[in-house]
């Protein structure tokens, strides 16, 4: 493996990991020699998968569990990931929610449970996490954005508005911390085939529309992201900040 990319002896945290496109993440950085804690609000459920991926990779892993949209919560949870993994060298905010109305009967009870686990939570872990990388003078941050990062759907209105503001989340973090040796940046997926999406997959006529509107012809997989998430991690990206890398199979990048 080319240095730039060689993570030996890192140290990673990555968010609502114990399962899905987490979990895969997780995994990918523990291939490529990361030390990682997984995390996840169900801590039997964490703990499960952490000792299932150490199995599977031979990594250390480590479990931590706290609710990322409270900030007592996150400022224990952090400190104690710190006392367990030492430092954190790469956070990776992946946690998010998804949920489904017509935006005229959407319930602000379920507006504002979306954009505190998918845009609050981010800001509170990476705010947390960012102080000892400034004080280090070195680390990476890579937020979990979607197609929906710049594109909309019916029925999906906070999602596509928490996931745009995470792009301006990441842009805001790099303009405060960039001077600090810090990078931050949005790794976006399209849509990728999970046990999580497994019932749109099965569903014909999305299924269809998924695979005629992304140019590839395909959904994504969990692989296809891993890839992207370690040039992000990895020295291989020390000049590249505040950006949003699109793993969508070019669904973006067509009408």
């Amino acid at each position: 493996m080319s240095a730039a990319f060689d993570l030996t002896g890192r140290h990673a945290l990555v968010t609502g990991s114990s399962r899905g496109v987490g979990y895969a993440l997780a995994t990918g950085l523990a291939q490529a020699g990361c030390r990682v804690a997984l995390h996840g609000q169900d801590r039997t459920r964490v703990r499960e998968a952490a000792a299932r991926l150490a199995d599977q990779t031979g990594a250390q892993v480590d479990a931590v569990s706290f609710d990322v949209t409270s900030p007592d919560q996150v400022r224990v949870g952090v400190a104690e990931t710190l006392d367990v993994l030492g430092q954190i060298d790469i956070l990776v905010n992946n946690a998010g929610i998804q949920r489904r109305h017509p935006v005229l009967q959407f319930p602000t009870a379920e507006w504002d449970q979306v954009l505190a686990t998918n845009l609050t939570a981010p800001f509170l872990v990476a705010q947390r996490v960012a102080a000892g990388m400034v004080e280090r003078g070195g680390g990476k941050i890579i937020n979990i954005g979607s197609v929906q990062s710049g594109l909309a759907r019916p029925t999906i209105t906070p999602y596509a508005a928490s996931k745009g503001g995470v792009v301006m989340l990441t842009k805001g973090l790099c303009a405060e911390l960039g001077g600090s040796g810090v990078q931050v940046n949005t790794l976006a997926p399209g849509y990728i085939h999970t046990e999580m999406t497994q019932a749109l997959v099965d569903d014909t006529s999305f299924n269809s529309w998924v695979v005629g509107r992304t140019p590839a012809a395909r959904w994504g997989s969990v692989a296809d992201l891993v890839g992207p998430l370690l040039f992000l991690a990895s020295p291989a990206s020390d000049f590249v900040n505040g950006q949003t890398l699109f793993v969508d199979g070019g669904m973006t990048a067509v009408v």
